[in-house]
C-alpha cells in the first residue's frame, strides 16, 4: 500500500454503507450481512412493464432502504463498491449466459451536477469490475423531469420517463443482449423505457439488475 493510499484511508476509513460503521476494508459488516432483507429465489426477479426481467439482491426497506438513501441522497459514493458486488452476484446467478454487454440507467446532466456522480454509473463498473470488462455508454437523458421517487402511481411513473431517453452509438446496441443496471426497481416504468429505447436501437435482448426492488403489496407479508 503507498503512502497515499494509507493516508486516505486514514481520513476516510471505509464504512459499511448500511449502519455506516468503520471497518478495516470497503464492504458490509458481518451484523447488517445477518439482518438485511435479502431476497430469495424467484423472489429476487421481478416481471416489469414490457415484459422485461429485473433481478435484485434485496427488498427496498429497513437497513436496505437506509444504506441507498446514504449512496443516493447523502454522498457516501464509496457505497457503490459493495452494492455493485451484490448486483454483480445477482446478476450472474439469475442471468448467466443471457447479457454481453453492460450499461445503466443515466441521470440527468442537471441531476449529475447536484449530486456530483451518476449513483447507476457508479454501480455498474463496480459490477463489472468483478467481471474485468466496462459498462458502456449506450443512453442519454435529454428531459430533467420530476423525480420518480415523488410519483407513487404507476401510470404517473410511466407518464413521467415517457421520452427522456434516447440512444447514444447505436452501433454498440444493435444485437447485442444488454443487462440495464439501475439502484431501485419501483414499478419498473424508468427501467422499462430504456429497455424500449435499447430495444428500438436494435438490442436483441435486454435484462435488468438493481440494487433493490421495492416490495409490492402481495410481497409485504413475506418480510419482516
Amino acid at each position: 500500500m503507498s503512502l497515499l493510499s494509507a493516508l486516505l484511508d486514514l481520513i476516510f476509513p471505509a464504512k459499511c454503507p448500511f449502519c455506516g460503521r468503520v471497518l478495516d476494508r470497503p464492504g458490509i459488516c458481518d451484523t447488517c450481512r445477518g439482518e438485511l432483507p435479502w431476497t430469495e429465489g424467484a423472489d429476487a426477479l421481478r416481471r416489469g412493464p414490457g415484459g422485461f426481467l429485473c433481478a435484485a439482491p434485496l427488498w427496498y426497506q429497513g437497513l436496505a432502504r437506509e444504506g441507498l438513501h446514504r449512496f443516493k441522497f447523502r454522498g457516501m459514493s464509496s457505497a457503490a463498491a459493495p452494492l455493485g458486488e451484490l448486483i454483480a452476484g445477482c446478476a450472474a446467478e439469475h442471468f448467466s449466459g443471457a447479457f454481453d454487454t453492460v450499461t445503466w440507467v443515466p441521470v440527468s446532466p442537471r441531476r449529475l451536477r447536484q449530486r456530483g456522480y451518476d449513483q447507476a454509473r457508479l454501480l455498474a463498473e463496480s459490477a463489472c469490475r468483478l467481471w474485468e470488462t466496462k459498462p458502456l455508454p449506450l443512453l442519454r437523458k435529454t428531459v430533467h423531469n420530476p423525480a420518480q421517487s415523488g410519483l407513487k402511481e404507476a401510470a404517473a411513473r410511466r407518464a413521467n420517463v415517457l421520452g427522456v431517453y434516447e440512444a447514444v452509438d447505436p452501433e454498440r446496441i444493435s444485437g447485442h443482449r444488454i443487462l440495464l443496471v439501475d439502484d431501485i426497481c419501483t414499478t419498473g416504468a424508468t427501467l422499462a423505457e430504456c429497455a424500449r429505447v435499447l430495444r428500438e436501437a436494435g438490442a436483441a435482448d435486454v435484462v435488468c439488475a438493481a440494487a433493490a426492488l421495492t416490495p409490492l403489496e402481495r410481497d409485504s407479508g413475506k418480510k419482516a
